[in-house]
């Protein structure tokens, strides 16, 4: 089977890069530094989320589905080096060539991590390659929009229309699937202020799990998947989980229907 990699990421205020793009001293304490640009950004565009470039990594969780079974973890360990955390999954493409998989991931996670990448001067030539070494990726590539490489669920639900977009923690509710437990992406950076990246990385990875999950229900929806295999894929979610003994796998599992 094609291996298919559902990815997630979460991001804090690129406080050193922002440093310099807002001209700061550099003693400037971090929190202070994304107060005045979270109050720039409120100025001028009336919401405090900052531009893609002005995000830093600090978790990237996956689910891999492949012929070995089904894995599920954030890649790195805590607090490890942005750049070395974005190099680790640009080779995971380089070594699988998995269908990537995601929610909004081509409206935010991808080019985060394209930026961020540039940034760092991460190496991903499978990623980027559109015909050039393999002219199979001419006409299915990572970056097409309209290419199965990279599946965007919500992009491609709501048919490519943005006032049709819906947030994941709903579709997966609406589904019967946990949604997000605990945190959002609102209060990631109020989590790692507090030194809790591990808790950033559990809610990472179940927002992962929600989206494996809603794929597989699209792909009953669109017949790759019989009723039978779709439940016994969902089976080995749960299964996975069962064998886990983190906390935030038995809340999951608890919340889920």
């Amino acid at each position: 089977m094609i291996p298919v990699l559902i990815f997630d990421i979460e991001t804090i205020p690129d406080t050193d890069g922002l440093k310099k793009l807002l001209d700061l001293p550099a003693d400037t304490a971090p929190a202070d530094v994304a107060e005045i640009a979270f109050h720039q950004r409120r100025q001028k565009n009336g919401s405090d989320f900052l531009a893609l470039q002005q995000h830093r990594v600090c978790a990237i969780s996956c689910v891999l589905r492949s012929d070995e079974g089904l894995k599920v973890w954030s890649l790195g360990s805590p607090g490890e080096d942005e750049g070395k955390l974005i190099q680790r999954f640009f080779d995971g493409i380089e070594k699988y060539t998995p269908q990537l998989v995601s929610w909004n991931g081509g409206g935010f996670d991808l080019p985060v991590l394209h930026y961020r990448a540039l940034v760092h001067g991460v190496q991903a030539p499978r990623y980027w390659d559109m015909g050039d070494d393999d002219r199979e990726f001419k006409w299915n590539n990572y970056i097409g929009r309209y290419h199965m490489r990279h599946l965007d669920l919500m992009d491609v639900l709501a048919m490519y229309q943005p006032r049709a977009n819906a947030p994941l923690d709903e579709i997966a509710q609406l589904c019967g699937f946990p949604g997000k437990l605990g945190m959002d992406g609102s209060k990631v950076w109020d989590a790692y202020k507090n030194g809790e990246i591990e808790a950033i990385r559990n809610y990472c990875e179940t927002d992962v799990v929600n989206t494996y999950l809603v794929f597989l229900r699209f792909q009953l929806m669109r017949g790759v998947l019989n009723a039978e295999a779709h439940d016994n894929e969902v089976k080995l979610v749960r299964d996975t989980l069962v064998a886990e003994t983190a906390p935030h796998w038995r809340e999951f599992l608890a919340a889920w229907n």
